[in-house]
């Protein structure tokens, strides 16, 4: 695989002692050179972005038509009013199986002994991570443009194009919150399987007991209450209430109070094992 070359300042040592004394312009040089770097291994895998081109079409059409006759039934209408509803839940769920792809692929890269190297060269620990969190939520903006078009295309209705950008980057910024947890997973874990299976254990019961995909009030009380705390269900709501009108000041405050608590306690987390990991 190639590589960018990475500029350098003059100083040796490894990352973590690096860190500490590089300035904000060197910081902001390296982490350009180390995106162009992970865009060219895009160039040179183009597999790699299938799961951002087809899981948004396969995901909708899939939902919109075997479900979307009987939810939207539910919902007081047919099909057409489902699409409305679940179009913005699949931008919850796009951010979040995106950022499962930050894990297994740093995990690959520390088994390709990529990130040893970066390790050993003098650039700061946040310009590794950052890039790799740059270049995902590139990914996920992909996958989302790609959601809205196939929504569009099957009957979906933006009622708010202020509210559409709105509600695209609270999904990038509550997606880029959960990078960070999937970036310690990545260096925790010993393969990228294991990454991807603890992915899908998490993934799973917290986008299914949520209201991406369906209305809680049919779900048990105890379901009911999970989905209350549950993030996804806050970050639907409020995309659902900025793209086709309803209230959104309390799920946009607990989406960005979670995003906000998550990258707090992870982040720093992410680093420090970066740093120590032998």
């Amino acid at each position: 695989m190639s590589t960018a070359t990475l500029p350098t300042d003059g100083t040796t040592g490894t990352t973590g002692q690096a860190d500490g004394r590089i300035g904000l312009r060197a910081h902001a040089r390296h982490t350009g050179a180390l995106v162009r770097r992970n865009l060219l291994w895009i160039r040179q895998d183009p597999e790699s972005m299938f799961d951002a081109v087809l899981m948004p079409i396969v995901f909708t059409l899939l939902f919109v038509y075997v479900f979307g006759g009987s939810i939207g039934q539910a919902l007081g209408g047919g099909q057409e009013q489902y699409v409305q509803y679940v179009v913005p839940g699949l931008m919850a769920m796009m951010g979040m199986n995106i950022a499962m792809g930050v894990g297994t692929g740093f995990n690959e890269d520390f088994q390709k002994g990529v990130m040893d190297r970066f390790r050993s060269l003098p650039i700061g620990v946040s310009s590794v991570l950052l890039a790799k969190i740059s270049v995902e939520l590139l990914r996920m903006l992909v996958a989302t443009t790609i959601l809205l078009t196939v929504g569009v295309l099957i009957g979906f209705d933006i009622t708010s194009w202020p509210g559409l950008f709105g509600a695209v980057g609270l999904a990038v910024v509550f997606g880029s919150s959960l990078m960070w947890i999937f970036l310690v997973l990545g260096v925790t874990m010993k393969n990228a399987q294991s990454v991807q299976a603890m992915g899908f254990l998490v993934l799973f019961p917290l986008q299914f007991g949520s209201s991406i995909f369906a209305p809680t009030r049919s779900m048990p009380g105890w379901l009911q209450t999970f989905t209350d705390y549950n993030p996804l269900s806050s970050l639907a709501d409020a995309a659902r209430g900025l793209m086709t009108g309803g209230p959104i000041a309390h799920d946009l405050l607990v989406t960005i109070g979670w995003s906000v608590a998550l990258t707090a306690v992870m982040a720093p987390i992410a680093i420090h094992k970066f740093k120590t990991k032998s």
